[in-house]
């Protein structure tokens, strides 16, 4: 763990260049050494320079005045895929669970206050609905986030939402921190949860936590289905089994 790390090892400079990196979102796309300074705490002058460092390894470019990320800095996130050892166990039974249900599954972790798409197998349809592998998106708005934090403890489950911004994207997103932490208890309470239109109209989310052999929280699986035609309960009752099926065969290996 990070805590343990003497900071006389530390590459202090590596962690500014990556915050960097994490400067670019949708709303900063191309950004000025001024507001890449301002955005991660660094000098005009520090900023700039890795800019520049950026540019010449083939991650950013610019126009002179401006810096944007090119393509190349999607490996940094392949190389997490690649490697890490929970998207290739999880592939197979994804798989099963798709071929069963119709659906596009998925399986994500938690990542700070977002939710990362690590696996996903497609449904059978022309047009399948879902999260690709590194897509993010805010924890409370996407029902695998409400799973994995349910299985917090209360105090740091405070401590998170403390901290967390409640943006809203439809009308029915919960955006009333005491309205989340009641959902996130709920699903405490069931082993699984529900969301309908928390970030797209017209769309239900389906998520049980996934736990390792010790009982830890490593992940959530799930699935992103149309609110028609079934109804929240014919979803329960014809897909929650499936998940809950795979959910208890990977506990053993994970």
């Amino acid at each position: 763990m990070a805590a343990s790390i003497d900071r006389r090892d530390l590459i202090e400079g590596l962690g500014k260049g990556l915050r960097v990196i994490e400067s670019f979102d949708d709303d900063h796309v191309r950004l000025t050494p001024s507001e890449a300074a301002q955005r991660t705490g660094l000098t005009r002058t520090a900023a700039r320079r890795y800019l520049l460092s950026l540019v010449h390894f083939g991650y950013a470019a610019s126009d002179g005045k401006r810096f944007w990320l090119v393509p190349r800095v999607l490996r940094l996130g392949q190389s997490f895929l690649d490697s890490a050892r929970l998207p290739r166990l999880v592939q197979p039974w994804i798989q099963r669970v798709s071929m069963q249900s119709g659906e596009t599954v998925n399986v994500s972790v938690l990542d700070g206050h977002e939710v990362v798409y690590i696996a996903r197998s497609n449904s059978p349809r022309v047009v399948s609905v879902g999260y690709h592998p590194s897509a993010r998106m805010p924890a409370h708005v996407v029902t695998p986030g409400i799973v994995m934090l349910s299985t917090w403890s209360d105090r740091a489950l405070d401590a998170w939402i403390a901290e967390h911004e409640f943006g809203s994207y439809t009308p029915q997103t919960v955006t009333d921190p005491a309205e989340f932490v009641h959902n996130v208890h709920a699903a405490r309470a069931l082993g699984y949860w529900v969301t309908e239109a928390q970030l797209d109209p017209g769309l239900r989310g389906l998520a049980t936590p996934l736990k390792d052999r010790k009982g830890e929280c490593v992940g959530a699986i799930g699935m992103t289905t149309p609110m028609m035609p079934l109804t929240r309960e014919q979803t329960i009752e014809r897909f929650l089994p499936l998940l809950q099926d795979a959910a208890q065969a990977l506990r053993p290996i994970l």
